[in-house]
């Protein structure tokens, strides 16, 4: 258990738990040897769902907590007074060194709040961003959007360290060598934009350390022209969401007409393969959740109806962020 990477999963966090959290924490620990799991949540209740499944129980530790943070409380107030939650209570054991990560499908807000609350930044970090990967249309795959739903009101010094963190995730964890970084603007030109962007752009331009390309457009960003995609969190989290309704409302058109008649329908059976592994490369849940980068230790948050797949992929995310000492990277890069 010394060299094993350890991580805490908020079993109580999410639309489907603790099954699905559970079930995902499983399917990881049967992915990696050097894994090892704190569940944290209702004791009882955490313990039912393991027992359906077998696994090293040498490498899990249930570790009860009984205070639950709900959604729809106010993130501040909850990281303050519920300290027997599994949020505060797994964010502390990151911070005293008792785990490297922290994943949870709960409450944003208090992921949030709790990452720089409880956790803490790395030194000479503005702001923490969360950065999801989004699939893209190029040989890549994937591009890194930040921010996407930490920072509202963001300065420009800040965008420059979200170019600066995203280039280095990028070059360690998917190892793509000079990863191009775009600003989201409305137009190409460099003179567009709003204040933030105005201002932000010449300070990204002057960075010696990414590989700047200039501003690009909304929909430029699903062909995968830029690597890493910058924007305050305001901007990032509309195009997430958007990226999100509009590949569910794709799917649901493509089945509605492929089971409009018979002669659809056989056609459908012929093209099923390939048109499942076609969407499936368009699928978020691959890549995990979106880490909070900055923090004195890793803290990812996947999505609130996350399902066994994406929790999974979410804590093998941790232990390469781990293994590719991206704090370490960030922290020398920003001092």
């Amino acid at each position: 258990m010394t060299d094993s990477i350890k991580v805490v999963l908020d079993a109580m966090g999410g639309d489907y738990a603790p099954a699905e959290v559970v079930k995902g924490g499983i399917e990881a620990l049967a992915k990696s040897d050097s894994l090892y799991l704190y569940m944290l949540g209702d004791e009882t209740a955490v313990k039912v769902e393991l027992d359906k499944y077998e696994y090293d129980h040498s490498r899990v530790s249930v570790i009860h907590c009984s205070e639950t943070v709900e959604m729809s409380e106010p993130p501040v107030q909850a990281v303050m007074k519920k300290k027997d939650s599994s949020i505060v209570k797994g964010m502390l054991m990151v911070h005293r060194g008792e785990a490297q990560a922290f994943v949870s499908a709960g409450s944003t807000g208090a992921v949030l709040v709790g990452g720089q609350t409880k956790v803490g930044r790395l030194k000479g970090v503005e702001r923490p961003p969360l950065a999801p990967l989004i699939p893209t249309d190029n040989e890549r795959g994937c591009s890194l959007l930040i921010d996407c739903g930490a920072n509202v009101d963001a300065r420009p010094s800040m965008l420059v360290q979200f170019a600066k963190m995203g280039s280095i995730y990028m070059e360690s964890v998917m190892g793509i060598a000079s990863p191009t970084v775009g600003i989201v603007n409305i137009g190409a030109e460099e003179e567009k934009g709003n204040a933030l962007v105005k201002e932000t752009y010449p300070l990204l331009k002057e960075c010696e350390d990414i590989n700047f390309i200039g501003s690009i457009e909304a929909r430029d960003i699903p062909s995968g022209v830029a690597d890493v995609v910058v924007c305050e969190a305001f901007t990032g989290n509309i195009i997430l969401k958007m990226y999100e309704g509009v590949a569910l409302t794709l799917i649901d058109k493509i089945k509605a007409g492929m089971m409009s008649n018979l002669r659809s329908k056989i056609g459908a059976l012929l093209v099923k393969p390939a048109l499942k592994k076609t969407l499936k490369s368009f699928s978020m849940e691959q890549y995990g959740g979106a880490p909070m980068l900055g923090l004195n230790g890793l803290v990812v948050k996947t999505h609130g109806n996350s399902k066994s797949v994406e929790i999974c992929n979410s804590i093998l995310q941790c232990e390469q962020f781990e293994k590719q000492k991206i704090n370490e990277k960030i922290r020398q890069r920003l001092s």
